[in-house]
């Protein structure tokens, strides 16, 4: 009788056969990867690359780069309360994404940008529960990814200030590079850059541009301006900034949508309580009429009884 071991003992012929496909396998990875390119990775040193790319960024080799973790803690210290769990989920999402944007070596912030995350948190945080505890949110998600809140704000000040009263036709124009407006600076820095990186914040920055200007706010009519704007003016990639502002609209649905029920849930809260004092007053009403009832039968009682007295 054969042992239960035997049963998983492949034959001779089968192990020859795998083993000599598996080295014909091994061959065609040797060649297709290349050994050189095997020997190089394994010899990486950073920075050292011989392309324009390593020898741009090279000198950030060995920096210190604060984690996401760092910034969890540095925020949660700098807000020093507990952060409403409705908003936590968020709250966390823009903390780790802002970080991992700013650290990003190729990073390069600008105005538009400033607007873009302001625009953002303000939207996300305009019904928070505590105003107060709102805006001590932003301050210190600011100050946990090193920036300065009142640069930030005074820079989205002057788009927002620039664009008041300007047309679409205006701001496409900026956005060539022609003039001398903060919106064609911000293009003329972005054109020459082969390294520029977008990211989400600039995106929502060119939507508030678009609010300003009378484009109607629905996610149809901004996306073929974004398109437009990304591709033709700036000469960069459309596809990340209209999905961001799919993005941005589905939210800001969501959150209207949120917004409305919250004020209908206050409505049929004050009405509930409206009928509960005017409940409540009737009842005072009744009690107190009982009350002068009560008491003019006593009056009349006792009148009654002076009267037999007398008698």
């Amino acid at each position: 009788m054969a042992t239960p071991v035997s049963a998983f003992v492949g034959n001779t012929a089968f192990a020859r056969t795998t083993n000599l496909h598996m080295a014909g396998i091994a061959d065609e990875v040797d060649e297709s990867i290349g050994i050189d390119a095997i020997r190089r990775a394994i010899n990486y040193q950073p920075g050292a690359a011989s392309t324009e790319f390593g020898r741009k960024y090279k000198h950030l080799v060995g920096a210190k780069i604060k984690t996401v973790g760092e910034a969890f803690a540095d925020f949660s210290s700098e807000l020093g309360v507990t952060v409403n769990p409705l908003y936590k989920n968020m709250v966390t999402d823009i903390v780790g994404t802002t970080h991992l944007v700013i650290v990003n070596a190729r990073f390069q912030r600008d105005a538009i940008w400033s607007l873009g995350i302001l625009t953002a948190l303000d939207l996300l945080l305009k019904n928070y529960p505590e105003p107060e505890v709102g805006a001590k949110i932003v301050s210190a998600l600011f100050k946990s990814v090193g920036l300065d809140e009142d640069e930030i704000r005074n820079e989205a000040r002057t788009i927002s200030d620039w664009a008041v009263g300007k047309s679409k036709a205006d701001i496409e124009t900026a956005l060539t590079g022609e003039g001398d407006s903060p919106v064609a600076a911000i293009a003329n820095s972005i054109k020459p850059n082969d390294y520029w990186m977008y990211s989400r914040y600039f995106g929502i920055g060119l939507i508030k541009i678009m609010e300003s200007t009378g484009v109607e706010m629905d996610k149809d009519e901004v996306y073929p301006v974004m398109e437009s704007w990304m591709q033709e003016k700036l000469g960069r990639s459309s596809l990340t900034a209209c999905a961001d502002s799919d993005l941005y609209f589905k939210i800001k649905d969501k959150l209207d949508m949120m917004e409305t029920m919250m004020k209908e849930i206050e409505i049929r809260e004050k009405k509930r309580m409206a009928e509960r004092l005017e409940d409540k007053a009737e009842a005072a009403l009744r009690a107190a009429d009982r009350e002068v009832k009560m008491q003019a039968e006593i009056e009349a009682e006792a009148a009654a009884s002076r009267e037999k007295t007398e008698v």
